[in-house]
């Protein structure tokens, strides 16, 4: 039985969904669907139009069964149909009796007739089976005289807001065809929802679960389109707050709340901003001198200055430049201790030097030459493959996950195998002059220890394994070949961050609205698809033009976000948002990254970290690199401690190799491991300054409430604390057992 439409559904003004009037009883009516993927039976079956998408759906074709990479079984098909022709020839060949078609084993196999070991995939009697069937007593032709292509494929709806009590949809999805006919292909698409929050049955009928945010990506025949859905739970009594704007931020954000029924947390008050903006700019907790000016401030215009004075600090380029070397691969293994500091020392001074994120992709992107003498050439070191090369770039600066394609065309994007090798092909011919290599490991040939110079060369390695010839070197997308010579590297640059490519500012803004909203609008940040579309279109938009209108300011963009009301929200949920994590209406606790949370303890027990390879003290977020893992030396405390806590091994291209995750052995390094308990007990540390002073009890407890968690403490708190401590025996360990407490607090462990 067809689902009821939803009733009524209200516009997003920001035009991230559509809006929709009243249906007439005649509109509502149920409308019957054609079970057949063809609107009209032609004479003939067609293999590309009607087997294909039959096959798919029968999961025939999927990575876990015949479609994978050696098939299974005696049967080899493309993943997904991606190769017709091939799949095609593999069935014809033993999986199809012409002369007796209920007795080929395509059927067989697939209704469990014979033994199939990946079970029952269509019954006896379904359209599948009698579509089959025709197709292979016709002959099991390949192509169809004057048989038309799929070009395009459409869902209707694209987006949609449903309010509760409607809870169920039906997406029409239609296959459109080069001969300008059209066909509805409910029946044979697939429906892949991103979330659990609602279910999608075999027609394209969708039931919500619970409110929420999902889009459902449709596959047919290799084109897919997605349809983005929000069912909003009934708020009877729902009133609109109508929040200040502070900035164009606001504008998009408030347009889609107003949409979803939602509410903004009220505003952060002074002391949560103050830790706040210091965790997201510098990497640190403030200290209790710069919290108690801050909140005691009475100029209106304080949250844009501690900004603007954060974003001055050394420490703000030491804990971003670490955001970028995470990216790119900035670990000992292959660069080595020499090549990590000059290519970490050369970001670093990019970004204290507000260097236009622009210039800086583009400068890394075409530097060759000694390793120890052109930092960014590292950048290349750590890459040894021209495959490896291509989809670092892709996924670091344009967002796009390009490894699916090097072996089959992509299954969720539009790129092609071929478009991956020949975008590789813009990376080959480089090459090493190793000048030496005292390795640790002499086992290892990804060790290195030594200079070494980034060159072209005239040598081509690269094959497209699927003509078995070298590809052309063109650029994602594009289809004019670029020059076989080091000139290609600049046109990349060029290309990459052109106006007219503006993908890559996308990534970019994106990028820095993750670091400091803990969620990107795109999510993950380094995944942009059509099946993975933005939270807020109309947001994204706005804050890619104002990055580019401002030259790719880093220190700009970071200044608008922190500006906006978005931004300053408070934690605190209320009852129409606490709900919903995606769209930004409260700010959402996270725990401390490594580096963020090991130096901001140090910051409060006055010390300052050791790191094996290093002489002297630093902060986590100064480290250069990663170690690699032949080290002379045991590792510190400290080593230990940010590799525990998601310190990533730069390994990879991707944000997500960060872990923000929590475990149960963090849990005992943090409660009984030996980084607190050596700090606390440390003679010399401010525990042992504090002591010394005349402060009363109660000041004492003032002021590590204010040092650690940055706030005073409530009158309970500061009542038990005190009497605690002035009833011990040992003031020492009292006060080192009540700052044992505070760090251990949730307040502490997370971002608020």
């Amino acid at each position: 039985m067809r689902f009821c439409r939803p009733a009524l559904l209200l516009p997003l003004l920001s035009g991230a969904f559509i809006a929709l009037c009243p249906l007439t009883a005649q509109e509502a009516a149920p409308v019957t669907r054609d079970s057949s993927p063809r609107d009209a039976a032609p004479a003939a079956i067609s293999y590309r139009n009607d087997i294909v998408p039959a096959i798919t759906r029968a999961g025939c074709n999927l990575g876990a069964c015949h479609g994978a990479q050696t098939g299974k079984g005696e049967l080899l098909l493309s993943l997904r149909g991606e190769d017709p022709v091939k799949d095609h020839a593999a069935m014809v060949k033993s999986f199809v009796n012409l002369t007796e078609p209920e007795k080929s084993y395509l059927l067989r196999k697939a209704t469990l007739d014979v033994k199939h070991e990946g079970g029952k995939r269509f019954e006896n009697d379904s359209e599948t089976y009698r579509l089959v069937r025709q197709w292979i007593a016709e002959g099991a032709p390949l192509d169809l005289p004057g048989e038309p292509q799929l070009v395009k494929l459409t869902a209707t709806p694209d987006e949609r807001v449903i309010f509760a009590p409607e809870e169920n949809l039906e997406i029409e999805v239609t296959a459109h065809f080069s001969d300008g006919t059209t066909r509805d292909v409910n029946r044979w698409a697939i429906y892949e929802p991103s979330t659990l929050n609602l279910e999608v049955d075999d027609e394209g009928r969708v039931k919500s679960l619970r409110p929420g945010e999902t889009t459902v990506n449709i596959r047919y025949l290799g084109m897919q389109a997605p349809v983005k859905l929000a069912f909003v739970p009934e708020r009877p009594g729902f009133v609109w707050s109508n929040p200040p704007t502070f900035n164009f931020i606001d504008e998009s954000l408030h347009a889609k709340w107003q949409t979803l029924r939602i509410n903004p947390s009220e505003v952060c008050d002074d002391a949560a901003f103050v830790r706040r903006a210091s965790l997201d700019l510098i990497g640190l907790i403030p200290t209790e001198a710069e919290a108690k000016k801050f909140v005691s401030d009475p100029d209106p215009q304080k949250r844009a200055k501690l900004v603007d004075a954060l974003l001055a600090r050394p420490e703000f380029a030491d804990f971003w430049a670490m955001k970028w070397a995470d990216l790119l691969r900035v670990e000992e293994k292959v660069l080595d201790s020499k090549g990590v500091a000059k290519f970490h020392g050369w970001i670093r001074q990019s970004i204290a030097g507000n260097k236009p994120v622009d210039q800086f992709v583009r400068e890394i992107l075409s530097s060759l030459g000694s390793t120890y003498e052109v930092a960014p050439a590292n950048y290349y070191r750590a890459l040894r493959a021209p495959e490896d090369r291509a989809e670092a770039v892709a996924q670091i600066f344009l967002g796009v996950r390009m490894n699916c394609a090097k072996c089959h065309n992509h299954p969720f994007e539009k790129w092609t195998m071929d478009q991956y090798y020949e975008f590789a092909a813009v990376f080959d011919g480089m090459d090493y002059d190793i000048k030496e290599n005292k390795r640790f490991d002499s086992n290892d040939k990804n060790n290195f220890v030594g200079e070494q110079v980034v060159k072209f060369v005239e040598k081509r390695d690269l094959k497209n394994p699927r003509t078995g010839k070298e590809p052309s070197p063109k650029l994602l997308g594009e289809t004019a070949t670029l020059p076989i010579d080091e000139k290609r590297l600049a046109a990349l640059g060029q290309w990459l961050t052109s106006a007219e490519h503006p993908l890559f500012a996308r990534v970019q803004a994106n990028r820095i609205w993750f670091h400091l909203m803990g969620r990107g609008i795109v999510d993950p940040i380094d995944d942009f698809r059509t099946t993975n579309p933005p939270v807020n279109p109309a947001l994204l938009d706005a804050l890619t033009a104002d990055f580019v209108k401002s030259g790719f300011d880093l220190r700009h963009a970071i200044r608008t976000i922190c500006a906006s009301r978005a931004y300053q929200l408070d934690s605190l949920p209320n009852e129409t948002n606490a709900d919903d994590e995606i769209n930004f209406a409260r700010n959402l606790p996270r725990r401390l990254g490594a580096e963020q949370l090991l130096d901001s303890v140090h910051l409060a027990v006055g010390a300052t970290a050791t790191f094996e390879g290093y002489e002297k003290p630093m902060r986590a977020a100064q480290i250069p690199g990663v170690q690699a893992l032949y080290r002379p030396k045991k590792p510190t405390t400290g080593d230990t401690f940010v590799h525990l806590f998601g310190k990533p091994p730069r390994l990879t291209n991707s944000d997500t190799e960060r872990t923000y995750d929590t475990s149960l052995a963090q849990v005992f390094e943090l409660t009984s491991g030996r980084t607190l308990n050596e700090l606390l007990t440390k003679p010399e540390n401010s525990l042992g300054t504090l002591l010394k002073t005349p402060k009363s009890d109660t000041e004492l407890v003032e002021t590590l409430y204010w040092t650690i968690l940055t706030r005073p403490p409530g009158d309970y708190e500061r009542t038990a604390t005190a009497d605690y401590l002035g009833k011990s025996e040992n003031r020492r360990e009292a006060l080192e057992d009540i700052t044992w407490s505070l760090l251990n607090a949730k307040e502490f462990l997370l971002r608020r």
